[in-house]
């Protein structure tokens, strides 16, 4: 019976039979979907030895210090990271260092530009606010934290309890292991994991290629296969004396690793086990069809629709002037990946038709619920109720995207919220002067990097172009005083530009500080008169009076019912080894090397090379200017060691099952060896967080043998190479 298989098994099955009968062809190889808990990986080791693995799973993690476990970094807030020297060198994306480095660069120090390469560990460049964290152990403590909570308990008392168990038991597993911990909840809150963590601050830039290697391909050739982009950057950890973690210190030396991974530069060919490990940030693998389709028709399009017409602005005002390309090329990046990344998603949900699949699976499970009342009383409703709550929220859901992208999409819009928090502050009853004036020095103060990066005519550009958008899109969820304000200005959406960007104080930063040290418990009314706040304000409580008590309700059902679903999924329908959805919590996925037509021969290979970036060279179109070094080495043929058929091997494909938060992450072979780094996922497959299909889902990885070739033929880093171990079998 279907029932008898496990749960990933039988959904590659219907998976593979429907592009199997849509496609004519079958796979060679059947793709593993799933981002496994390294400390679970016992119950898949039968599978991945069968696949090709050829090291022991206690070694790729254990609670003993000795496993690959200690070799992955949390890389900042949302990317991974690897050590590969014993020395404390990291090696993580570019688009992961991007927002770093921008703090770092200015006119005379252009890194997007130019690029940086350390010559020796005293040029390296700090990087405040930057952190790396280590996880070192994880368990289980479920039964510590669900003791006697019934399933059905409702969530405000089950969350109460569960809260207060977690400060405690976190408390006291600090005190015990003198490390950080933190307990999260997997599964939808049916089981809990204790993390045990090393954070390290002290961060230094040690190489960054120039965007012409970087960031090849921009927009263009983001999420697609075939990639040419040299898509790293490498940082070093600095520690105290004793190489614990210590705030930056000029007597901080480079962080001894006991644990770092070896790089093997023999290469690899299609159908070789590969593994991916590191972060993965969020995945929804197992939400109902009625909540995948207000992706697919609802968020999705809006989001898409209100970030192209910014990309529009940005494009225009950065192209005209240096000085604004600088200030907005990581904001940009960062818009423009989840506008690529969305319509890669809805493409890929069309295509494997992944909600008529979703409801197939859940007439399943229904039949089966309905029949096993006796089992799990609940089971058979849950569907419904899902159903019922989806449905009365879709409006505002709708309203609730469109403010977020648009209206708070505005920076001076945006930064508003800073002038609401200093009218809160004036208005204080329960704070002395002092008190006040050192929260709002603070909250002034914080604004210097919002100013250092921000262009009132590109902003103004923005308003214009969106606030029309978020108007037409949802009039009825808009708030009376915005209408009114627009019938003073005649309709006229510039003229409201014109006194925002004029008039407030978010628009200007002289006008602001020189606001701020005169300010005075009467100057409440100058911010309630000042046009931005003006409408941060109205949008701003009528989202919250309106708009976000309807979507936490909604999510507060959800978040009930979907733990009973997914219990009962977990206990009673399948009842087999399940991999919970990503949360940004250490992960190991694996997978074969493989290209992106499963019929061979492939349409597209599995690797591309740097005769094919060259190729695509284009010295009038910014995204694909290639560096006139690189050109040289090319030319000359002067690759060294790292000749693969006379060119250098950059990127290939792989099956592993990766999601955003996997930049970064390390790719490795059979013998847990470093051949790559993560960093995207081909366009039809950005899915994968919802919806994995082995035909569309590919991770795209930069080969390690590129990066050594830039870092030591382009970067005449060398030095860097000396302190890395590398193998070549």
């Amino acid at each position: 019976m279907l029932m008898s298989l496990t749960k990933n098994y039988r959904l590659v099955l219907l998976k593979t039979a429907f592009v199997a009968a849509a496609f004519g062809c079958f796979f060679n190889t059947i793709a593993k979907e799933g981002m496994w808990l390294p400390a679970n990986l016992k119950k898949n080791e039968a599978d991945m030895k069968s696949q090709g693995l050829e090291i022991p799973v206690d070694k790729i993690y254990n609670a003993n210090g000795t496993g690959l476990n200690n070799s992955i970094v949390l890389f900042g807030s949302g990317c991974t990271a690897e050590v590969i020297s014993p020395k404390g060198l990291l090696l993580t994306n570019h688009h992961c260092g991007y927002g770093t480095v921008q703090g770092l660069s200015s006119k005379d120090h252009d890194y997007f530009a130019n690029g940086f390469f350390a010559k020796n560990n005293k040029d390296e460049i700090p990087c405040p606010g930057l952190a790396v964290t280590f996880v070192r152990r994880m368990e289980n403590v479920s039964n510590v934290i669900l003791q006697n909570i019934p399933d059905t308990l409702d969530n405000p008392k089950r969350d109460s309890i569960i809260s207060v168990r977690i400060k405690n038991l976190e408390k006291g597993w600090r005190f015990t292991t003198k490390m950080d911990a933190t307990i999260k909840p997997l599964f939808n809150g049916n089981q809990y994991w204790v993390f045990l963590t090393e954070t390290f601050k002290d961060i230094r830039l040690v190489g960054f290629p120039p965007n012409g290697i970087g960031s090849f391909g921009g927009d263009s050739d983001n999420w697609m296969w075939p990639r040419h982009t040299g898509d790293f950057s490498m940082f070093r950890i600095y520690a105290g004396k004793d190489n614990k973690p210590a705030d930056f210190s000029a007597d901080n030396k480079p962080y001894q690793a006991k644990n770092f991974l070896t790089i093997n530069i023999a290469g690899y060919k299609e159908g070789d086990f590969s593994m991916v490990y590191g972060f993965p940030a969020n995945t929804q693998e197992y939400i109902s069809s009625y909540q995948l389709n207000q992706i697919l028709k609802t968020t999705d399009p809006i989001r898409i629709s209100i970030r192209t017409k910014k990309l529009e602005c940005l494009s225009k005002n950065m192209s005209a002037s240096r000085d604004i390309f600088l200030k907005y090329t990581s904001k940009r990046a960062g818009i423009a990946n989840g506008w690529k990344k969305w319509q890669g998603e809805v493409k890929g949900l069309e295509q494997s038709n992944a909600i008529e699949m979703k409801k197939t699976e859940e007439a399943d499970y229904q039949a089966w619920a309905t029949a096993n009342v006796d089992k799990l009383g609940y089971a058979h409703e849950l569907l419904g109720k899902i159903q019922v709550n989806a449905v009365k929220v879709d409006s505002a859901l709708k309203a609730d995207t469109y403010i977020s992208e648009a209206v708070f999409g505005i920076e001076t819009i945006q930064q508003s919220a800073t002038l609401d928090k200093i009218l809160n502050l004036l208005r204080s009853s329960s704070m002395g002067d002092a008190a006040k004036n050192d929260s709002i020095t603070k909250l002034a103060k914080a604004t210097d990097a919002f100013f250092k990066n921000y262009d009132a005519a590109t902003d103004k550009d923005m308003f214009q172009s969106l606030m029309p958008m978020y108007y037409k899109g949802i009039k009825s969820w808009t708030p009376i005083e915005l209408r009114k304000s627009l019938k003073y200005y005649k309709g006229k959406w510039s003229a409201m530009a014109s006194d925002v960007y004029n008039l407030s104080f978010m628009a200007n930063q002289e006008k602001f500080n020189n606001f701020i040290a005169k300010i005075a418990v009467k100057d409440t009314l100058k911010i309630m008169s000042d046009p931005g706040w003006r409408l941060y304000n109205a949008v701003a409580q009528f989202r919250k009076l309106n708009i976000t008590p309807l979507i936490t309700q909604y999510n507060n059902n959800l978040a009930f019912y979907n733990r009973l679903y997914m219990n009962a999924q977990m206990t009673q329908y399948w009842n087999t080894n399940f991999y919970p959805d990503a949360n940004q919590t250490l992960r190991l996925t694996y997978g074969k090397i493989e290209g992106l037509d499963p019929c061979g021969p492939a349409n597209y290979s599995y690797q591309t090379t740097l005769d094919e970036a060259i190729a695509k060279d284009d010295p009038k179109v910014d995204e694909f200017k290639v560096p006139s070094k690189l050109k040289e080495l090319y030319t000359k043929k002067d690759y060294g060691r790292w000749k693969v058929n006379n060119t250098v091997p950059i990127a290939f494909t792989a099956t592993n099952h990766t999601s955003g938060g996997n930049s970064g992450s390390p790719v490795l072979n059979a013998k847990g060896q470093l051949i790559g780094t993560n960093f995207d996922r081909a366009w039809e497959g950005t899915m994968s967080d919802l919806h994995y299909d082995p035909k569309l889902c590919r991770n795209i990885a930069l080969d390690i043998r590129y990066t050594l070739f830039i870092v030591e033929k382009f970067g005449d880093a060398g030095w860097l190479l000396k302190e890395m171990k590398m193998v070549k079998k």
